[in-house]
């Protein structure tokens, strides 16, 4: 069941409801793979949203009941570093573990993507109350996969360490609370 209070708790900024709106409608395809194996609850009776504004980000996926982000990063990432390592900071100063995987992996290997999230132990285990960054390896379909030491529960990761500052945001502060109701 979705944990409301945690859900309703995370600041909203109203002005990207059309962009999240856009967002999942439009998808690209790596997403929208990812997505038929996350939704209605058939990966691990996790609830998970799509497109979820969390401030004034705009997250892949999002999970309350485990304060997971799940962000599928192709190429547009490439360029977006700052950007992405403020909102990775964001996140996590929210208590929020981010897990990123590559659109490629998700692509070219499904299931190893899966079983790295099957795995994983923010997904897996109770809340933990310090959060992390995650980053899955370059997934190869052959079962030699890179090992990381740092996580034993689940071979085949590289991790990006914590990160620990705070983000400078030059947009609008975000709003805090619940959205506002369709029509206000």
């Amino acid at each position: 069941m979705r944990d409301t209070k945690k859900y309703m708790s995370l600041p909203y900024n109203p002005a990207l409801k059309e962009r999240a709106r856009a967002l999942r409608r439009a998808g690209n395809l790596a997403e929208v793979l990812l997505w038929n194996q996350l939704k209605r609850k058939q990966f691990l009776g996790l609830d998970f949203d799509r497109q979820k504004i969390i401030g004034n980000y705009i997250v892949d996926f999002y999970c309350a009941e485990k304060a997971v982000v799940i962000e599928v990063d192709g190429s547009s990432h490439d360029d977006k570093v700052e950007y992405d390592a403020e909102r990775d900071a964001f996140l996590i100063g929210l208590n929020l573990t981010v897990i990123h995987i590559r659109d490629g992996d998700v692509k070219n290997n499904l299931s190893g993507v899966m079983d790295f999230l099957r795995n994983h132990p923010m997904l897996t285990t109770h809340l933990e109350t310090t959060p992390h960054l995650e980053t899955t390896p370059h997934l190869e379909t052959t079962p030699h996969l890179e090992t990381t030491p740092h996580l034993e529960t689940t071979p085949h990761l590289e991790t990006t360490p914590h990160l620990e500052t705070t983000p400078h945001l030059e947009t609008t502060p975000p709003l805090w609370g619940t959205p506002p109701k369709e029509g206000n």
